[in-house]
Formats: structure tokens, C-alpha cells, sequence
């Protein structure tokens, strides 16, 4: 019997996941298709899709996962009609099941002085417990995305969720235990085996765990619903400031626990307090409605929006946060019938 082959790790061989406000070459997104994510309002979300393309492509380009020629055709149509400068998006004929590209898209690392600068990890991908299968094509994306740009793979073998992450580029990695220690991910591993995996293929050192996740989220708790790094010492945090609301202790919980952590170099972590929108209700069902759901562009911070009295509030406080880019607010009113927003529909793809 050959013995066991012991591969180096990212970690060994020097490679990181970088913040999300370092600089991209790209964003990847896939294309929204599956009428039962956004069950009779999938129509009605690709107008605020093909802002929020258009608001990217003005600092990087957009990198747009197809299943098909027809379904790029219907995109380009619906992405002129918004003014998206087209120069400057990229479509990629690799099928998917689902949008949700921050959970089944690769996640990029990076390492400028290596033979290969950039790499992908591809973590196994089950729909978030296996709540909404099939999932075969979303879980083949990153393995198609770095045979395209000729990229080296590393396999973890475990299930991992971007949107589960968020990361101060410095090497503190941030994350619930709602989320990742729930047994529908990975219920072979304990804490400390989990924890190996995320140093060994983030490269990070440093791990600080959270609670529990909204209500609404069909996730299990994902940290970009919650806390989000918007530099290397300093996370925004959402809080509702209702105490008969259903989130308000999840949330008061978790902002106790954030004033007692501390960063790789020892430093008390800086928390900004986040508004909470007013609950966001379809169907008689609470949706995930959170300001933290932003993502980091280039050029622009594109942040969900809810016809609600603390957009603004919320707007200006991550303006103050990101004093180098133009903070935008998109109406998330629609979008979050599918129980996710602009953070978890994408990927960002760093500049090696």
C-alpha cells in the first residue's frame, strides 16, 4: 500500500487571502436564472443586477459566469439598458444551478514573488446544508475559473462558504460558529480541525468567532450579513436598536463578544455600530435584510438599500469608513426575496 502524499499548504507556500478593499483585477459574478431563488420576482431583480455591474465595471472589470449564448445575449440586452460600458465585461460560458458566486465561486490567493502569483482554493460547496439541491454545476465553477486563467488548484476537501469569511488581509480571519460548526457543513470535524483548515488554505493566523446569524438567513449564520473588516483594524458590526425585535440580542451578543477580541498583533479590534433596516417581510416570510451585505470595489462600496428610514444613516457611516471610494446605495427591496444581496453574489478576484 503507497503511503499517504502530503501536498504543501497555501499557508506553507506563503499564499494569503487578501482583504476585499486591496486591489482587483476583476469581480466574478453568475448570472441569475433560477426562477426558484426569487420565486415570481426573478424579473424583477435584473435591474439592480445590471447597476450593480455597472457600478463595478467603472474600476475593474466584471467577469459574468454564463450557462449558454442565449442566456449571455439576454444579459448584455439587460446591462445595455443600464448603461453598463460592456468594454469592460467579460462573459464566461460556465454553467450554473444558482447567483450565489461569493459561495460557490473560487476563492483567490495570493503570493506575488511565487512562480505563480495568484491560485484558487476550491472548497466543496453543498448549498448551504444541502437545502437546495442540485448543486453539481455551482460546485464545478472555481475548478472551470482556474483552468481559464491557467491557475493552480489547492482541494481542502471540506465544505467552506465565502460569504462565511471576511478577512482583515493582515491575517485575522473572521467567522460564526452558527454557521461553520453546524454538522450539515462538515460534521466529521471538530472546532480545532476546522480551524486547521482555515489557517492551512487562507493562510491566516488568527481566528475570531461570532454567534449566531440574523433571522432571515437561510445560511446559518453568514458573517457578511453581520460583521464585515473595512480595514485592518476596525470591523462594522449591525445592531438593531429595537429591544422587542427578534434580532436584538443575537446582535447584542455578538457586539459584547467583538469588544473582547483582539487582532493578530494584540490590539483591541475597533467596532463601528451599523443601523438595522426595519424588518423586511415577503409573503409572510422575515427576509436577511442587512447593510453589511456591502461589497468592496475598486472604484465603489455598492451597498443594499430598503426603502427604509436608516438607508441614509447607514450610507453615511460606511461613506466615513471607505473615505477612498464613492459609497452607493442600490434598492436590495427585491433582491432579498432571493434571502441574499451584493456581497454574496459575487467575488472578487484580487491583482496579483
Amino acid at each position: 500500500m503507497n503511503p499517504p502524499i502530503h501536498l504543501p499548504t497555501p499557508r506553507q507556500l506563503g499564499y494569503r487571502f487578501p482583504a476585499e478593499w486591496e486591489k482587483h483585477r476583476a469581480t466574478w459574478l453568475s448570472w441569475p436564472h433560477k426562477e426558484a431563488s426569487w420565486p415570481g420576482k426573478l424579473a424583477s431583480i435584473y435591474e439592480v443586477y445590471a447597476q450593480f455591474v455597472r457600478e463595478l465595471a467603472r474600476g475593474e472589470r466584471v467577469c459574468i459566469n454564463v450557462n449558454d449564448d442565449a442566456m449571455r445575449m439576454h444579459a448584455i440586452m439587460l446591462l445595455e439598458d443600464e448603461d453598463v460600458d460592456l468594454m469592460m465585461v467579460d462573459f464566461f460560458v460556465h454553467p450554473t444551478n444558482d447567483a450565489w458566486c461569493r459561495d460557490h465561486g473560487p476563492a483567490f490567493l495570493v503570493r506575488p514573488s511565487a512562480e505563480h502569483p495568484k491560485a484558487v482554493v476550491k472548497w466543496n460547496y453543498n448549498a448551504w446544508g444541502d437545502k437546495y439541491p442540485p448543486y453539481d454545476l455551482d460546485n464545478q465553477v472555481p475548478i472551470s475559473i482556474a483552468e481559464e486563467l491557467d491557475l493552480p488548484l489547492f482541494y481542502p476537501r471540506i465544505v467552506m462558504e465565502g460569504g462565511s469569511v471576511d478577512f482583515n488581509g493582515k491575517g485575522t480571519l473572521l467567522t460564526t460558529t452558527a454557521c461553520l460548526l453546524n454538522p450539515n457543513r462538515n460534521p466529521h470535524l471538530n472546532r480545532a480541525q476546522i480551524e486547521a483548515k482555515l489557517r492551512d488554505f487562507y493562510g491566516v493566523e488568527n481566528l475570531l468567532w461570532l454567534g449566531d446569524g440574523i433571522v432571515g438567513d437561510d445560511t446559518d449564520g453568514h458573517i457578511d450579513d453581520l460583521t464585515r473588516f473595512v480595514n485592518a483594524d476596525t470591523v462594522v458590526t449591525v445592531v438593531e436598536e429595537n429591544a422587542s425585535d427578534e434580532n436584538y440580542e443575537i446582535l447584542q451578543k455578538n457586539r459584547h463578544q467583538l469588544s473582547t477580541m483582539r487582532l493578530e498583533n494584540g490590539k483591541q479590534l475597533n467596532v463601528v455600530e451599523l443601523p438595522m433596516p426595519a424588518p423586511v417581510t415577503y409573503e409572510g416570510q422575515r427576509l436577511p435584510a442587512s447593510y453589511a451585505n456591502f461589497y468592496i470595489g475598486n472604484a465603489a462600496v455598492v451597498v443594499p438599500t430598503f426603502r427604509d428610514r436608516n438607508d441614509d444613516r447607514a450610507l453615511t457611516l460606511l461613506q466615513q469608513c471607505f473615505p477612498d471610494r464613492k459609497v452607493i446605495g442600490l434598492d436590495s427591496t427585491d433582491l432579498i426575496w432571493g434571502l441574499g444581496s451584493f456581497h454574496c453574489l459575487s467575488q472578487q478576484e484580487p491583482l496579483a
